[in-house]
């Protein structure tokens, strides 16, 4: 980064201190991860100097022949990764994807049921602070008080009495293999759409670890990081019937023009998604989060649910005398990034929380298996016990740091 270093010392300064941040942390934010290399490289690359505003061979800009065929590949990937009949990959986020396929389905003013945010779900399921609130009519589920499952059976009852236009499956804080068959049969029984967001879980679902949604849903969106392990963006699946009204959602619906150097990024992280060691490196994602969840659970914390079938779980504090937003203080200051996270059937605020996520991609990424799980199982515990300790800090620090350099990731890149 010389020539940043040259041009601008403040920002350059602060990338370094990140950069150092990302290599000597143990990250376990659930939609937190590393990329590559390659696609450090291509995002960026030269291809952020051009607008291409529409699709290939459809294009409101000369000079796009090189990115039509970037684009092209980034489609036939996600198509063929997927088994989908059709892809859009200009959605710049998760949410942006999501606002599209809004748009693509619904008038404002109709009726949504999506998973409540409270209990799992995302903002951009109807959450009032959100346009999916505010634009459309928004209904809920939650998962069951016994459980801390989705129950289909209250889902269907929902549906019925509420006849929504389209039925969201998907979430951000749920451990739980999701029933796409089950949602779709529900979906048609009130004649709404099946929309699957599946940003999360999308890994899972590449490698056959989760069971896919795309022959269930009429439409499918998703992040490209996370499990993933692309860029940060979003992408949109869907049946060929919809691929017309997806793809003028995006654009000129709700976008201009794509970022082609994200673009690029998400094939080549695509590519490597069809590679036999993506399914090895997410079933390592899986037993790395049931084997930290399990360790936890013996140290005597509440897991969401009993456990998980995923890359993510939920830890219940409410029982310890600290706030999730306590709880993910403390553990930053001893190098440990998790985010605070409501708990079902939470008593506290969404900026204090009652629980704490946890996920294991990252960590993943760097090679870390089980017994990593362990050690840092014990290291949460250690912070979690005296979490106002500026001792227990210090030594959690070090210890933290001794961990992540027997695991470098990026210093083979970059000199620190």
């Amino acid at each position: 980064m010389e020539s940043l270093k040259t041009t601008d010392k403040e920002v350059y300064d602060l990338v370094r201190k990140e950069l150092e941040r990302e290599e000597y942390s143990i990250i376990l934010i659930a939609s937190e991860n590393y990329v590559g290399g390659a696609i450090l490289e291509v995002q960026g690359s030269i291809l952020t100097n051009k607008y291409a505003e529409g699709y290939p061979e459809k294009r409101y800009y000369g000079g796009c022949r090189f990115l039509d065929g970037i684009e092209r590949i980034a489609i036939e990937r996600a198509c063929e990764l997927f088994g989908a009949e059709h892809a859009n990959v200009q959605s710049h986020s998760g949410s942006a994807a999501n606002m599209a396929v809004l748009y693509a389905t619904l008038n404002a003013g109709d009726k949504v049921l999506g998973m409540s945010l409270a209990h799992g779900g995302h903002l951009t399921h109807g959450a009032p602070a959100n346009y999916s609130g505010r634009f459309y009519k928004p209904v809920f589920y939650t998962v069951s008080k016994e459980n801390e499952r989705i129950d289909y059976d209250e889902v269907r009852q929902i549906a019925l009495q509420e006849k929504p236009r389209v039925i969201i499956a998907g979430a951000s804080a749920y451990s739980r293999i999701l029933d796409f068959e089950r949602f779709r049969k529900i979906a048609d029984e009130v004649g709404a759409y099946l929309f699957v967001d599946m940003a999360h879980i999308a890994g899972a679902v590449a490698t056959g670890l989760h069971p896919s949604p795309i022959p269930h849903a009429h439409v499918v969106s998703t992040t490209t990081h996370k499990t993933l392990r692309g860029p940060r963006g979003g992408l949109i699946l869907c049946k060929k019937e919809l691929a017309r009204a997806i793809d003028q959602a995006v654009f000129p619906g709700t976008q201009g023009g794509p970022l082609m150097h994200v673009i690029a990024a998400k094939a080549v992280a695509l590519k490597s998604a069809m590679a036999p060691e993506f399914r090895v490196y997410q079933e390592q994602i899986i037993r790395n989060a049931r084997h930290l969840s399990g360790n936890l659970a013996k140290k005597g914390y509440r897991i969401v649910s009993g456990g998980t079938d995923n890359h993510l779980f939920l830890i219940d504090l409410s029982d310890k005398g600290i706030t999730g937003m306590e709880a993910e203080m403390a553990l930053e200051r001893s190098g440990i990034m998790v985010n605070k996270n409501l708990i079902p059937f939470d008593s506290r605020g969404p900026n204090t929380a009652s629980g704490i996520r946890i996920g294991t991609p990252a960590v993943t990424t760097r090679g870390m298996k089980e017994g990593e799980m362990e050690a840092i199982a014990d290291m949460i515990d250690t912070v979690l016990k005296d979490p106002t300790s500026d001792k227990v800090h210090r030594a959690m620090l070090e210890r933290v740091q001794g961990l992540c350099k027997g695991f470098p990731f990026y210093s083979p890149i970059f000199s620190l």
